[in-house]
């Protein structure tokens, strides 16, 4: 019997008994994620940096911030092809990375940049009219 098979049965059962999401825990462990990314916390500013060797196409990397999300999609490809693998270190492919930024960030104020293989997200924090305290008045309701 094919191996493959059996560890395809065997995940197949395991996502049956405990759900389809409980793969998710393990996947950096198991396959790690691409791009690799570093997230840095001032207090009104988050830097993201992003390892993507060989970007040569800067379009080829879509960023897109949602309030507390940030979305990066796109392709890791070193270009090269000659030869058979004899050991793979630096992960390839295709990625969607949606990370959760540990404040909302503004919509306005967004820099990327990319040298030498990294590329940098500079993030500004939101801070809104609303996030001000406002003083409640209290009404004082006449007894009937």
């Amino acid at each position: 019997m094919d191996p493959f098979q059996q560890m395809s049965d065997w995940k197949r059962n395991l996502d049956h008994f405990f759900g389809e999401q409980f793969w998710n825990q393990f996947e950096g462990i198991l396959k790690p994620t691409i791009p690799q990314i570093n997230i840095y916390q001032t207090d009104n500013e988050i830097l993201c940096i992003a390892s993507i060797p060989g970007l040569t196409d800067l379009d080829k990397v879509d960023i897109y911030v949602d309030h507390t999300t940030l979305d990066l999609r796109g392709t890791i490809d070193i270009g090269f092809s000659a030869g058979t693998i004899v050991k793979e270190e630096i992960l390839q492919g295709v990625f969607d990375r949606k990370l959760p930024l540990p404040f909302p960030v503004r919509s306005d104020k967004i820099k990327a940049t990319y040298h030498n293989g990294l590329l940098y997200i500079q993030l500004h924090r939101l801070i809104s009219d609303s996030s001000k305290k406002n003083r409640v008045k209290v009404e004082l309701l006449e007894e009937n």
